[in-house]
């Protein structure tokens, strides 16, 4: 079974204006709304893509109550621990010339709470997939996706971490299967610009000698590189289609490899299926359906077989 952890879930208001004026009365041209968080976004594309997974996280308050049912509602199967206190998050999104995000902070996680967390995840099996998703609120620490981890001492379970800074590097030396940073997350991991595909790969490179197997950069417009585990690399471009949001984009990739690597065992096609997943997200003003994520992919193997 594939798990995933969003420790702060949240309701996305995703906008769309001619213009962004601030100080000015503005009004919305389209808008939407999207039950997740980042591994709420995987679970619901895992879900989509026909692949058995269980969400878990935190919520609270009346926002969490919305937060269940849209997920209830989309398939996705849930076991998420209702905080006392607060309520989960609400973000807007804003798509007006450039994109703008508010996000909000979310509710207090005590410790208590986080060891019902814990809880549930010391009952994964070996043979299971664990991905971790996402920033944390300011007063958790940097070790708290490591933490999880050691929840799982003496079984075989596959890690995926999509994180970024000290969350992501603290996991490296437990040897994940899969991570993702972005473009913009890599220099900041390695403190300097990276400015070509090379240079990628040798930061890429770096990370598997901390411990990564195999590492996605998402180059946003310009696709994604992957290095393997075998140490082959792979370089595709973007799916091709006007881009209308791209919030919760690089969650459908994370989502789409791991669904195109259980469903074939092949990295290359996995990295095409998570690009394509990315793109159709992108080319949504939510998180793509099943058939926009295999409309995008059937049009970039026709477009590779040209």
């Amino acid at each position: 079974m594939i798990y995933t952890v969003t420790l702060n879930p949240a309701i996305d208001y995703v906008i769309k204006l001619k213009s962004l004026d601030t100080g000015e009365i503005n009004r919305t041209i389209a808008e939407d709304i999207v039950f997740g968080g980042k591994g709420l976004n995987v679970s619901s594309v895992l879900t989509r893509l026909g692949i058995p997974n269980i969400a878990l996280g935190f919520v609270s308050g009346v926002t969490g109550e919305i937060i269940e049912k849209g997920l209830r509602d989309d398939g996705v199967k849930t076991d998420l621990i209702k905080l006392k206190e607060g309520f989960s998050r609400i973000n807007v999104k804003i798509a007006g010339g450039e994109e703008t995000q508010i996000n909000g902070y979310g509710p207090h996680i005590s410790h208590e709470d986080l060891n019902k967390l814990y809880g549930k995840i010391r009952g994964l099996q070996t043979g299971d997939m664990l991905i971790m998703s996402g920033s944390v609120r300011f007063d958790l620490p940097d070790t708290v996706y490591e933490d999880m981890i050691a929840q799982l001492r003496g079984k075989d379970i596959k890690l995926v971490v999509d994180a970024s800074k000290e969350l992501l590097v603290n996991t490296l030396k437990h040897r994940p299967f899969l991570i993702k940073p972005n473009h913009t997350e890599l220099c900041d991991l390695f403190g300097r610009e990276v400015s070509t595909k090379e240079d990628c790969y040798k930061c890429a490179q770096a990370l598997q000698q901390k411990g990564a197997r195999n590492v996605i950069i998402s180059l946003s417009g310009k696709g994604a590189l992957l290095l393997d585990e075998n140490g082959k690399k792979y370089e595709m471009d973007a799916a091709s289609g006007k881009v209308i949001s791209t919030v919760g984009s690089g969650d459908s990739m994370v989502a789409g490899f791991v669904a195109g690597w259980i469903l074939s065992g092949d990295y290359e096609y996995a990295l095409k299926l998570g690009i394509a997943a990315g793109g159709a997200t992108a080319f949504s003003s939510k998180i793509a359906q099943d058939q926009e994520i295999w409309r995008v992919f059937d049009l970039m193997q026709k477009n590779t077989k040209k």
